[in-house]
């Protein structure tokens, strides 16, 4: 047993592994719960239904998680699709406030409808609640910055806001699951799970606070959207969930599977646990690289031209986003671990 951090010891990732930011390496009970299913799927023993209460479960959980309540999460696969839902409900002309370099799956749903009249105004992330004003319809944002890291201010975004009428979404894709975040203080948040949250690639979150249900069309609306999804699987009239199950997308129902094991495993770590963990990993990077410490789980660096063949060479898996090194540290991770690459990076790298 890892004797600094136990939870280390549920993964099985050869070397050492700061991609999460691309993409979560699972608990050994979440690649366990996949293999279980694909070979039950292998021999005929699966059907629809078996899977409507992982979907519940994994609902239930990541609402803990987050801070809402089950009624006000839907599901899909993608981030950028429950973005787009958002996007499509915005009246002719509104004005979006963006943040300056945002990874596109936040912008785009947006920016493709311009033909409408949208409009995007971009602005630095450390001043979006200065580029709030009254004709800002909303703000959308990701509370941790894809490429660097970078965390957004959400008590003056919040109040901005608040002052100016508009609403705000907050993409939660590279927060939840090491950044405690109250998703309830926003009219939407969404979430990817295959980052943080461990999961499978496909499956994603929607948030939408209570009083703006009405506000979202449920452009997606299909058979899973219904009040009850196995009787209106034929027909009209249209009948919808009451509550954010109107935005549900069907499930990829074995992605589920997985989701759900991974939304476990970090609800036995514990939320206060997993951000404590992250802070402390980066901390024991950042001492040992001789950089600044920053408070973030993810990092990122210019480089000098042998980082590449140092990091292969000991077996260190990262990632290059915006032309630099992207480190992640999460609960796969260990102080040692981060030791040990911030030693062979130092004086090799610059924020």
């Amino acid at each position: 047993m890892t004797a600094d951090w136990p939870w280390a010891d549920h993964f099985d990732a050869d070397g050492i592994y700061l991609a999460t930011a691309t993409t979560g390496v699972p608990p050994r009970a979440t690649s366990d719960a996949m293999t279980d299913i694909l070979d039950r799927w292998r021999r005929g023993r699966v059907s629809g239904p078996v899977f409507d209460p992982i979907v519940a479960e994994s609902r239930e959980r990541y609402a803990r998680l987050v801070g809402v309540e089950a009624s006000t999460v839907a599901i899909a696969h993608q981030a950028s699709a429950l973005v787009a839902l958002i996007a499509g409900s915005l009246p002719d002309g509104a004005e979006v406030v963006v943040a300056d370099g945002e990874f596109t799956s936040v912008t785009f749903p947006f920016a493709v409808h311009e033909r409408r009249g949208v409009r995007l105004k971009v602005a630095p992330l450390a001043e979006i609640a200065d580029h709030i004003s009254g004709d800002t319809a909303l703000v959308a944002v990701s509370a941790v910055q894809s490429a660097n890291g970078a965390i957004a201010d959400f008590d003056a975004i919040e109040a901005a806001a608040a002052r100016h009428g508009a609403d705000v979404l907050i993409d939660l894709t590279q927060s939840a699951g090491w950044l405690p975040v109250d998703a309830s203080r926003f009219a939407y948040t969404v979430c990817a799970a295959y980052k943080w949250l461990l999961a499978p690639r496909g499956t994603a979150f929607l948030t939408v606070r209570a009083d703006r249900l009405e506000a979202v069309v449920p452009f997606q609306a299909g058979w899973y959207a219904g009040a009850y999804p196995w009787e209106s699987i034929y027909g009209l009239p249209l009948r919808l969930a009451e509550d954010a199950r109107r935005f549900d997308v069907s499930p990829a129902w074995f992605s589920w599977v997985g989701t759900r094991a991974s939304l476990e495993f970090l609800e036995d770590v514990g939320r206060d646990e997993l951000h404590r963990h992250a802070l402390e990993l980066e901390a024991a990077f950042a001492q040992a690289a001789e950089v600044a410490i920053r408070g973030q789980a993810i990092r990122s660096f210019a480089t000098d031209p042998e980082v590449a063949e140092i990091m292969a060479a000991e077996d260190v898996t990262a990632s290059v986003r915006a032309g630099k090194l992207r480190l992640s540290f999460h609960v796969n991770n260990t102080v040692d671990e981060a030791v040990r690459v911030g030693e062979l990076l130092r004086g090799r790298i610059s924020d």
